[in-house]
């Protein structure tokens, strides 16, 4: 926060500590902390909210360079505390009203605080297992870059809503209406915002004519390439934002599958599929990757998505606390389900079908390492160009036969994707 002091009570303060604690506890998901911490508080007004969630998120990105700072055994307290002082670079005279003498003077000291410079990972900001991973794929510099990168908050990103508008007529509206929009660098259905303005209310929002959704994920959709009157299915669909963008790009024609095994998640696509304008997706609950709902098509799709679950750790800016949360041996349970996931997609596209395999991980073994595997126990399947593939859209992106994203060189999410092909029957 560039201007910390807009409104900082001793109040607001606390609830920031009282959230870190429990986020801390890494038994839940940030997000799904300050979700409920903000339900709970429905009084905090909107830059009251953006102070606890950056001031959160920014302590657990730099956790573990605060903790080397101030201790191992900080309480969250001193973390926020620390966080404000030498990450924020807030002068003294911000700290009277919220903290006491003795911490005062502490925090004195510590504005001047020499802090060695560590390990790689040290430096990084990573937990050791990850450093080490992800040095597997570059050098020292590269992966100080990508960690500097990992460690700024995400930017916000928009989808123009083909069925409703077009990209020029969204940004000219929201500029009428103050908002600082421009076109995205990458895909042509992008829009960038400056800073993170309230959007749930605005008519823009609620008449369909736009979601969020960042440039890295909106690619997916162009290696997708779906076309008016096809069968289509997304696999792995969630809350369905990628769903959304298909159905938009089919011009609410043919059928699209929305599988997914979480009824909850797939209940929140419901309303955005109806603001979005579409009649021609179908949200469906199954029980696994197996389950008939999915064999009734095997054979049958033109296109298929493949958005594994993953580790998520492409998504370190707007997810620090994944870093913390994931570990070895959750990215080997991730990598075996991922194998188990894309054999039973594939089974459903037709031959001359496209699959598109894709995740928001940066670890080789989650991306290349599951398609290396697939391909090699699949011969039926060969892998199609993505580089290629774009720029038959307009959509120039130096990125190699398959899709690596980064935070550091694209500042997007961290995106992999792989174009895979059924060969046809004469093929």
């Amino acid at each position: 926060m560039k201007n910390p002091q807009f409104a900082v009570t001793r109040p607001l303060l606390v609830q920031t500590v009282q959230v870190l604690g429990l986020v801390l506890g890494f038994e839940h998901p940030a997000d799904a902390v300050l979700s409920r911490h903000f339900r709970d508080h429905k009084a905090l007004g909107h830059r009251d909210r953006g102070f606890v969630a950056e001031t959160v998120y920014a302590v657990l990105r730099r956790l573990r360079w605060l903790r080397r700072l101030v201790g191992e055994a900080a309480s969250p307290r001193e973390l926020v505390l620390a966080w404000l002082a030498r990450g924020e670079n807030w002068p003294l005279r911000n700290f009277e009203g919220l903290a006491n003498a003795t911490e005062r003077e502490w925090l004195a000291e510590l504005k001047g605080a020499a802090v060695d410079e560590g390990s790689l990972a040290d430096r990084a900001d990573l937990p050791d297992w990850l450093a080490e991973r992800l040095l597997a794929g570059t050098d020292e510099a590269g992966l100080l870059a990508l960690a500097r990168s990992l460690n700024r908050p995400a930017p916000l990103d928009l989808r123009a809503n083909l069925v409703k508008t077009d990209r020029d007529a969204l940004i000219a509206r929201l500029r009428a209406d103050g908002i600082a929009a421009e076109p995205g660098v990458l895909s042509p259905q992008a829009v960038r915002l400056a800073g993170k303005p309230a959007l749930q209310k605005h008519p823009a929002f609620l008449d369909g004519s736009f979601e969020v959704q960042d440039q890295g994920s909106q690619l997916l959709g162009f290696l997708v390439q779906p076309k008016r009157g096809e069968l289509v299915v997304d696999f792995c669909a969630g809350a369905g934002g990628k769903t959304l963008q298909l159905g938009a790009m089919m011009r609410s024609t043919g059928r699209l599958y929305a599988f997914d095994v979480s009824e909850r998640r797939l209940a929140k696509l419901k309303p955005r599929m109806a603001r979005a304008g579409l009649s021609n997706v179908h949200p469906t609950v199954i029980a696994h990757e197996n389950d008939a709902k999915v064999k009734r098509l095997a054979g049958k799709a033109d296109r298929v998505l493949v958005d594994a679950p993953c580790s998520g750790l492409g998504t370190l800016r707007r997810n620090p606390d994944l870093k913390w949360r994931q570990s070895p041996e959750s990215v080997a349970e991730m990598v075996a389900k991922q194998g188990s996931i894309l054999a039973a997609a594939a089974r459903l596209v037709r031959p001359g079908g496209r699959l598109v395999y894709a995740t928001c991980s940066l670890l080789a073994e989650e991306n290349d390492g599951v398609v290396d595997a697939f391909l090699a126990a699949h011969p039926e399947f060969r892998e199609g160009d993505a580089q290629d593939v774009l720029a038959k859209q307009g959509i120039t992106l130096a990125t190699g036969r398959r899709l690596h994203l980064s935070p550091a060189e694209h500042d997007t999410d961290g995106f992999f994707a792989a174009v895979l092909e059924r060969a046809a029957p004469d093929a």
